[in-house]
């Protein structure tokens, strides 16, 4: 007679570990706490879960496991609601060579009734779950990471060629306040690479036209408008309270200025630039790598430095180089990947070619340096023209 469920149940059990609630409590209290993983459905989990627990659904467990506890020497405790799914699923993690997994039993419910303390994930709603579902079933952002993005505040300097593309993308991506600085109106010279943008909106304000994209992509999104050109007056009220600025400014005086305000107030710069058929991408976090004018020390003279106006630029191009000062911002905001910090990314759009350059925080930088002397903000519109 083939064996039952519950002769299957029994056997398990038979050959697995398992640990009481009372001393996983004290486990969790103590210094050498392990690895928990929660092997019940999604929807239990977002009830409530123990604290420091990894959701991997049973159903999911080959498939996932190996990803989410890659060290099979670690020691590990499963549990789910009363203690049948988490043996099953000792029982299997320890096929596939885990050396040192216990089942707990019971399991959540029971947790629960005696007052142990329980976590819940980030709220989201029915509509936010299948938004962002994409970004959700991605270990590194999952349900608290895409929390992480609708709670985050990063600022656009200028709402252009850079800033169209990273705006849209952060919006998309659920950032959830976007702080965005211009003074200037559409033009349809603009139209050409700035995809905020449209023909219907011709003679708006940048910041206008943009916060109506926005909105329409993704009306999470709160936009917070700055109708002013950035200078030392204000740098500091506008920069106040976000998290990570995008550069997408295309004239240096503006780009020192940022650069200062950054240092002085710490917060990361996700730098951007265009020339033509060239693009540079980089991210400067201070007090932990070096700064723009590490890199500049002194702006270049204006004939070798032209505008876009002057000089021309392919039309795609701010479209890569904005996506990915995008990139870069939402690593940072996730805390997920390798920023270019230190690194230059430089982009060659005839020849498709991609280069990186290192580099180094200057021990002498007036600014970030050992010993600065910049203490205060500069009129760079005079610096730059004297330089």
């Amino acid at each position: 007679m083939p064996p039952t469920y519950a002769d299957l149940i029994a056997t398990v059990r038979k050959n697995i570990r398992t640990v009481t609630l009372e001393e996983l409590k004290r486990r969790l209290t103590g210094e050498a706490k392990g690895v928990l993983v929660d092997v019940r459905e999604k929807e239990e989990y977002r009830d409530g879960f123990i604290p420091g627990a990894l959701s991997v659904p049973r159903g999911f467990l080959e498939m996932q496991i190996e990803k989410a506890v890659p060290d099979k020497t670690a020691k590990v405790v499963v549990y789910c609601a009363g203690g049948t799914r988490s043996a099953l699923a000792a029982q299997t993690m320890a096929e596939l060579g885990y050396l040192d997994v216990e089942s707990c039993n019971p399991g959540f419910v029971r947790w629960k009734d005696l007052g142990f303390p329980i976590d819940k994930p980030p709220e989201l709603t029915a509509q936010q779950r299948a938004r962002y579902s994409r970004h959700i079933i991605l270990d590194e952002v999952g349900e608290a990471g895409q929390a992480r993005l609708l709670r985050s505040r990063v600022l656009l300097l200028g709402a252009g060629g850079l800033g169209s593309p990273a705006a849209l993308y952060l919006a998309a991506a659920g950032v959830g306040t976007l702080g965005i600085v211009d003074l200037d109106v559409v033009d349809a010279s603009n139209l050409q690479r700035q995809i905020l943008h449209a023909t219907s909106r011709l003679g708006m304000p940048k910041v206008d036209s943009a916060e109506m994209a926005i909105r329409d992509l993704n009306p999470d999104v709160l936009v917070i408008k700055f109708e002013e050109r950035l200078d030392s007056s204000n740098v500091e009220r506008i920069f106040a309270g976000f998290d990570v600025i995008v550069d997408g400014c295309d004239n240096f005086p503006t780009r020192y200025l940022v650069n200062d305000a950054s240092v002085f107030m710490n917060i990361p710069v996700v730098h951007g630039s265009i020339f033509r058929f060239e693009g540079q991408v980089t991210t400067f976090v201070p007090r932990v790598g070096p700064c723009y004018r590490c890199l500049y020390p002194e702006p270049p003279p204006a004939h070798l430095a032209p505008s876009c106006a002057e000089a021309g630029v392919l039309g795609i191009l701010p479209g890569i180089i904005g996506t990915m000062q995008a990139t870069e911002a939402i690593k940072f905001l996730l805390g997920q990947g390798q920023l270019l910090q230190g690194r230059l990314v430089c982009y060659d759009s005839l020849r498709m070619k991609f280069r990186e350059l290192k580099l180094r925080r200057d021990p002498a930088c007036p600014i970030c340096g050992d010993a600065p002397t910049i203490t205060g903000y500069i009129d760079y519109e005079q610096f730059c023209n004297l330089a």
